[in-house]
């Protein structure tokens, strides 16, 4: 795959293919449609304050009085597999339409991907029809079902806080929206079941799990089968048809980070902004990626019997982690890094969220 770097309003945007683009960004790293980089242009200069009162808003940030000005806004940016830049914690400085033509690769179908985020005072809403903005469901898939769009609306907290405890993620919830539309799903249905008709020689199964008290949770990306997820670590909803990732979605962000590190490429149900994996380590003055705090057990689970899968601990199910401290996140795989509270996308267990540190937002419920 071919990318394309391209300079525009002087700040850096990449592209994967090989086509030109009218898409550009404001100072801020933020997308902006083609309409408001025309406007810039024929003004002769930009506006170099992204808070200005007087600014005309075209780059799709929130206004001074918390609304979002969407009259400059007369086309979706399209973001066809393209790269984020920007770190703004704000989820209403993504306030846009975005759009993005995809196929679906095993069936030869095509889609179209399209998210609108708008903000008031105190919230934003992300409305998607949960399409990516990049193909999916190549050959090394194996979908349970085909991908259906979906109708989503998921309103978010523009300043979270965070609560006197950690708040579990649950299998009733989706974990996260990317900024391209599309959910998070960590938790699977799948775990050491050995009198469920579906499960293997060695007593797992992908679905069909009784509704809590399971004591052996498949971890998806862990799993020999991962769960037919493809090459972006997503696969669907056997019930509604729903794409979602599992873990590191392959996209959104790249491994040549700018500045203090990975973008933001999500938020979380409970308002706080995910990043990708790279952040600047002060000590080494180098860019390196965020590491989990989680260790997987040593040793063995004991004897197999009905309620215990047996063998030794090797990451296959939620219960062969344990949080240890010994790498830069907190238990529920985030931190606070240069002043702001995010969860980040790592290379292992729990991949981007396990639990959250905010409350979680009714909006997400399945």
């Amino acid at each position: 795959m071919q990318v394309v770097f391209l300079v525009l309003s002087g700040l850096l945007l990449t592209a994967c293919g090989g086509g030109s683009s009218s898409v550009a960004v404001d100072e801020n790293g933020a997308v902006q449609a083609p309409s408001a980089a025309a406007a810039e242009d024929s003004a002769g200069d930009s506006d170099s304050d992204s808070d200005s009162e007087t600014d005309s808003d075209a780059d799709g940030d929130a206004d001074s009085d918390g609304d979002t000005n969407s009259e400059t806004a007369t086309a979706a940016i399209d973001i066809y597999e393209k790269i984020f830049t920007a770190r703004s914690a704000d989820c209403a400085d993504y306030s846009d339409s975005y759009s993005a033509s995809v196929r679906d690769l095993t069936r030869s179908q095509g889609f179209d991907s399209e998210v609108t985020v708008t903000a008031d005072e105190g919230s934003c809403t992300i409305t998607s029809d949960n399409i990516p903005n990049h193909d999916f469901n190549d050959s090394s898939a194996n979908f349970r079902a085909d991908v259906v769009k979906q109708s989503n609306q998921f309103v978010l907290s523009r300043r979270p806080l965070k609560a006197t405890q950690n708040d579990a993620s649950s299998a009733q919830m989706w974990d996260a929206v990317m900024l391209n539309g599309v959910v998070v799903d960590i938790k699977t249905g799948g775990c050491y079941y050995p009198s469920e008709r579906r499960a293997d020689a060695d007593g797992n199964t992908e679905a069909g799990c009784p509704n809590g008290g399971i004591n052996w949770q498949l971890v998806a990306l862990e799993y020999a089968t991962k769960f037919g997820v493809d090459q972006h670590n997503a696969h669907v909803q056997p019930d509604s048809g729903s794409y979602h990732y599992h873990g590191d979605p392959n996209a959104l962000f790249d491994d040549v980070p700018v500045g203090d590190g990975s973008p933001v490429i999500g938020f979380a149900a409970d308002g706080f902004p995910i990043y990708g994996s790279y952040i600047f380590d002060q000590s080494t003055g180098a860019f390196r990626k965020a590491t989990s705090g989680y260790t997987l057990r040593q040793g063995s689970r004991g004897t197999r019997s009905d309620s215990n899968p047996g063998g030794d601990f090797n990451g296959i199910y939620e219960q062969d982690w344990e949080w240890t401290d010994a790498g830069d996140l907190d238990e529920c795989n985030g931190m606070t890094y240069q002043g702001q509270y995010g969860y980040y996308v790592t290379e292992s267990y729990p991949f981007m969220i396990s639990c959250y540190v905010g409350t979680v937002s009714q909006t997400f419920r399945k």
